[in-house]
């Protein structure tokens, strides 16, 4: 799987990095669902700010939670904020080296679609980074940028994350919230608005794609009635 920075745009926006897309999974006709997931807490350790390859740590059990994902059928998104490069804490080719290797470790058949990231703050650094942007979540700008380019089933599909930025970001797109318990998750389920849906809460990544593989068979089960 290659990848690299996307095509750069005027006034900072967000960038995306090329997977082997979902087309080629696609059947005639047929556009995936997907499963748009965080990065940092869902599927390596948080450890802040995370500049270095060298910091990274995929959670066990995230390469085999990867490859039963697009083994199921799904497209599998990654869609992240990365607001320490406005805040001057990293830079996007730091951001574009984690994702890479993020890509590598989870193998030929679990790597994403694609890999999309926000590297804007509204209140810090400057402009571009610094600026009110549609993509940084829970703005919907980087899912929508993504069901466009690899003509997803946004109706099919769902959000998995350790924040309220995720799960907020599922409601705002009509989608299933799977919140995970690892990174800041435990936290992000005490102060949670009440009034924000979440489908279904797991203990980590692995547990939440065996949940979402599970609720869509039984969904698509109820629709053949």
């Amino acid at each position: 799987m290659s990848t690299d920075g996307g095509r750069r745009k005027r006034g900072g926006r967000s960038r995306r990095e090329r997977g082997p897309g979902a087309a080629g999974r696609r059947g005639r006709g047929r556009r995936l669902p997907a499963v748009f997931a965080d990065r940092d807490g869902t599927l390596n350790h948080e450890v802040g700010y995370l500049a270095s390859v060298e910091r990274l740590r995929l959670i066990p059990g995230t390469a085999a939670a990867a490859r039963r994902l697009r083994a199921a059928g799904f497209a599998f998104v990654v869609v992240t904020n990365q607001s320490g490069v406005a805040r001057g804490l990293m830079t996007e080719e730091d951001v574009r080296a984690v994702n890479a290797a993020i890509v590598g470790r989870l193998g030929a058949g679990g790597a994403p679609d694609a890999v999309y990231y926000c590297p804007h703050h509204p209140d810090v650094g400057a402009p571009p980074l610094r600026r009110r942007c549609r993509c940084r979540k829970p703005g919907t700008g980087l899912v929508r940028r993504a069901v466009r380019r690899l003509d997803l089933d946004l109706a099919r599909s769902y959000c998995v994350g350790d924040g309220a930025g995720d799960v907020v970001l599922a409601a705002a797109l009509g989608v299933r919230a799977v919140l995970v318990l690892t990174g800041h998750g435990r936290r992000t389920r005490r102060t949670l608005d009440p009034g924000v849906p979440v489908a279904h809460v797991a203990a980590n990544f692995r547990a939440a794609v065996k949940w979402i593989i599970d609720d869509a068979r039984r969904r698509s089960a109820r629709r053949r009635r």
